[in-house]
């Protein structure tokens, strides 16, 4: 506390402990909230696993120990930047054993997390726990230690709002059942009608004894017990989910969370080195080049990736292809079809990692096939840029369903097991150079504008930030 001169006492700086989910997915957009929170007057500790700074530090190519994620970014900005252990040694393969680390994430993640954080809330009466959603601890953490949880939600409120009635879908035969129904689901609050292959991956599978699922369970559990939550979306995109939320708790939509002028972050969050696109870009006709790239964490099989190669090289268009290392398998570094860099030669571009932003504000990009993740998706478009849908997991199905169906800003491709070459090679000839892409370009300037009116002076997810701090340093 410090004396206001009158005899009295100011009151503390608010205090934000942000830990993001330990995926590129979740740090990338925990990042930047954590920089407006920071803007704001808030004193930021923004905690983050040891594993996932490994990586980010190699990816800069400087030594883990001297590394600091948000060095670039400091102003007059009050970051502090945590590591805490995931409970594995740093060269543990976390890609290659997947359940194993889920379970560590589970079981073994919390108690180096309440370690930490009874290191760093100095004082709970002005410090706020902003975590991810997916965690299973927050509430009960946040209760144990008298400091407000805030869900920081980094998917569509439609996700949201499905996970929080996992048990409505169960009740009535669509989820946790031998041979759920297939029938169109409507009696979600706030979701007039969804149809049961457009739900989560994890929704769609019988088996719901996997760790995944009871990561799911329990954060949505705890998310019951959250103070606010928080939700990287825009009001205007999702007015019905979004009321029904709030009828349950205070529901802020904050989104799109973007760097400062979308452009390449100044915080380090990319877990691999990026190649500089921007040459061979520039030497690219305008609108001429499909950007492909399938995310940060998710997997997809040798004979998908075949396929998709097959329809790519028969549409004949350029092409810049992010090839990430482990994109098939940690243990598979080369698996695009024999031939192909010779047969694609002088029209495309394969690199391990990219700066995405960066890419898709390019004037050469024409069309993104994508696995619909989120970060993607919002960055897409905001770039103008439309979409070609390869989603292979969890919230990218309902994603897909958004781009498709409710804003029809991109196309579909196939399913997961059932994706064929001549319908590959059509949508991607459709989207560059087809009626189909004019129509979804126009499309897509009508979302960004929806987008940037809401980041605007003024604009609903800039009315919802500020209502958010204004009631968070009340508290």
């Amino acid at each position: 506390m410090a004396a206001d001169g009158t005899g009295g006492q100011t009151k503390r700086k608010p205090h934000a402990v942000v830990i993001p989910y330990p995926l590129q997915g979740h740090v990338i957009p925990a990042a930047h909230l954590a920089l407006r929170l920071a803007a704001r007057g808030f004193t930021v500790t923004f905690v983050n696993t040891e594993s996932v700074h490994q990586q980010a530090a190699r990816a800069l190519g400087v030594d883990r120990r001297g590394c600091d994620i948000f060095a670039g970014a400091r102003g007059s900005e009050d970051v502090r930047y945590e590591l805490v252990s995931d409970g594995f040694p740093l060269g543990f393969d976390r890609s290659l054993n997947h359940d194993q680390y889920m379970e560590g994430v589970l079981h073994v993640l919390p108690a180096h997390v309440e370690e930490l954080l009874r290191r760093v809330v100095l004082d709970p009466a002005s410090t706020c726990l902003v975590a991810d959603t997916f965690f299973v601890w927050p509430a009960t953490l946040a209760r144990a230690l008298g400091v407000p949880y805030v869900s920081f939600w980094t998917e569509p409120a439609l996700i949201f709002a499905l996970y929080y009635h996992m048990d409505l879908l169960a009740e009535h035969g669509h989820f946790k059942c031998k041979e759920p129904r297939k029938d169109t689901i409507t009696y979600i609050p706030g979701v007039p009608a969804i149809e049961p292959h457009e739900l989560m991956s994890y929704l769609q599978e019988t088996d719901t004894t996997s760790v995944v699922h009871r990561i799911i369970f329990k954060a949505f559990e705890e998310a019951r017990g959250a103070d606010y939550v928080l939700c990287n979306t825009v009001e205007e995109l999702e007015p019905s989910t979004i009321a029904a939320l709030r009828a349950e708790k205070p529901f802020y939509a904050v989104g799109p969370i973007f760097p400062a002028g979308f452009a390449r972050s100044t915080v380090a969050t990319s877990m691999w080195a990026e190649s500089d696109c921007s040459h061979w870009l520039d030497e690219q006709p305008p609108g001429s080049v499909l950007y492909i790239s399938f995310g940060s964490y998710a997997h997809v099989t040798k004979q998908e990736l075949h396929v998709i190669a097959g329809g790519v090289l028969a549409s004949g268009t350029r092409f810049l292809w992010v090839m990430r290392p482990d994109i098939v398998s940690s243990d598979d570094p080369n698996p695009l079809p024999e031939g192909f860099m010779a047969a694609s030669a002088g029209r495309g571009l394969v690199v391990p990692w990219c700066c995405q932003v960066e890419v898709l504000s390019h004037t050469a990009l024409g069309g993104f096939l994508t696995h619909c993740g989120w970060n993607s998706v919002l960055e897409s478009v905001w770039a103008g840029v439309p979409m070609l849908c390869f989603p292979l997991l969890t919230d990218q199905f309902t994603n897909r369903r958004l781009i498709v169906r409710e804003w029809r800003v991109g196309m579909p491709i196939g399913d997961r097991g059932a994706v064929f070459e001549d319908e590959v090679r059509a949508r991607i000839e459709g989207i560059m150079s087809g009626k189909e892409g004019e129509e979804l370009r126009e499309a897509v300037k009508k979302v960004r504008a929806t987008l940037e009116a809401a980041t605007a002076h003024g604009g609903s997810s800039q009315q919802s930030f500020d209502e958010f701090v204004d009631e968070l340093t009340r508290r």
